[in-house]
């Protein structure tokens, strides 16, 4: 895979589609690598003519792990990088691809990162899509107990426990009114730890988004045409976050959708890709 120099880091990226066409960055969630991007939903993204950039976000997958020192505590404290840097990191992607404008997804934690670019590199942003995520309002968009006790477990440091604790996180996580494939969660999983299994980068991206600043007052200078995407059955990122997103945005278009959770769930790729399709053409 193609690696970026971008922002003072390395930053791990991968491409689907035709490189002439609109460019569209997806930026992941929190502790997921770019191997978290399924590749059905990435195909039919190419197929509507998107040139589809996605990568690791720092600290995790191949990207630029953070660590100081040979203790792994550099986690341990104060954050060691925050959310606007995370979106310096996307920016520095497109800067190293030549890349002036782009329509912007992020997923849970990617939509923090996608809506400070949306507030802070405006002419950047041709669309911005904000899924699963919040405005940083401590008020909304809080975890519930059952996600909080499940995502807090320890972490074991086995490929096989590392992929179960994957799947014990999915099935609190994921979408009730959804079959969750669980044969094909432990597969990802396992893949990823193969791939690269840094606990200590998760948990300083974990202290980023606890420590991300409210963005509700600077969310209404965002002109970028904004959809908001939030399953009403979401236990990780409350509802009320995309709901408190879409209403601090200027014009933005809120769809929930029932029965769905945190996860982008493959039943939905193809009403999702109509969806995102129509808002890139409005914008």
């Amino acid at each position: 895979m193609p690696r970026a120099l971008a922002n003072g880091l390395s930053l791990e990226y991968e491409t689907v589609g035709d490189p002439e066409g609109t460019p569209l960055l997806l930026v992941q969630g929190f502790s997921l690598q770019l191997t978290d991007w399924h590749p059905a939903l990435l195909s039919a993204l190419a197929r509507e003519g998107y040139h589809v950039i996605f990568f690791d976000n720092r600290d995790v997958g191949l990207s630029s792990w953070l660590d100081v020192g040979d203790d792994d505590s550099a986690h341990q404290g104060p954050a060691t990088y925050s959310i606007p840097d995370m979106a310096e990191d996307a920016l520095g992607l497109l800067d190293f691809l030549g890349i002036e404008s782009a329509h912007v997804v992020g997923y849970s934690m990617g939509g923090m990162i996608a809506q400070t670019l949306a507030i802070e590199y405006p002419r950047r942003i041709r669309t911005l899509t904000s899924i699963s995520s919040t405005t940083g309002n401590p008020d909304v968009g809080q975890m519930h107990d059952e996600a909080l006790a499940v995502l807090f477990a320890p972490t074991p440091a086995t490929r096989t426990g590392a992929a179960e604790r994957n799947l014990a996180v999915w099935r609190v996580i994921g979408s009730p009114d959804y079959p969750l494939d669980e044969d094909a969660v432990l597969s990802r999983a396992a893949a990823n730890y193969d791939r690269a299994f840094h606990p200590a980068g998760v948990e300083r991206q974990f202290v980023a988004i606890m420590t991300q600043p409210d963005r509700t007052g600077a969310l209404t200078r965002v002109a970028a045409p904004t959809l908001v995407i939030h399953g009403d059955r979401d236990v990780l990122v409350d509802p009320s976050g995309g709901v408190a997103t879409a209403a601090a945005i200027p014009g933005a278009r809120l769809t929930l959708v029932p029965g769905l959770g945190h996860d982008i769930h493959p039943d939905l790729f193809t009403d999702l890709v109509n969806e995102l399709s129509d808002h890139f053409r409005r914008g």
